[in-house]
């Protein structure tokens, strides 16, 4: 059981980077700093999007608009770190 949990942090953790570099790139290329024409960076932000649109879309419909600032992200971080904390507080035995 330890082990599969120690997967699912792994995979939380992963997700957890992923995210974050949604956001930074966003950032980038909304600030013209990195150029979508460009081949890799294309790539990497269609991957990117791949991965976070499925769990990011959901939160968006829920929550309410405020004048184009999207928290959808900080809300996925709280519930991955909520996750986490779930895992590890009773997800583990206890040693003393």
């Amino acid at each position: 059981m330890k082990a599969v949990l120690d997967v699912i942090m792994v995979i939380l953790q992963l997700y957890w980077w992923v995210l974050l570099i949604m956001i930074i790139m966003s950032w980038l290329i909304s600030f013209n700093v990195i150029n979508t024409r460009n081949q890799f960076v294309a790539s990497v932000w269609r991957v990117v999007n791949q991965l976070t649109e499925p769990l990011l879309n959901p939160i968006r419909r829920v929550m309410p608009n405020f004048s184009g600032l999207d928290i959808s992200p900080i809300i996925l971080f709280l519930g991955i770190f909520f996750l986490q904390q779930l895992i590890l507080r009773y997800g583990y035995p206890y040693v003393p």
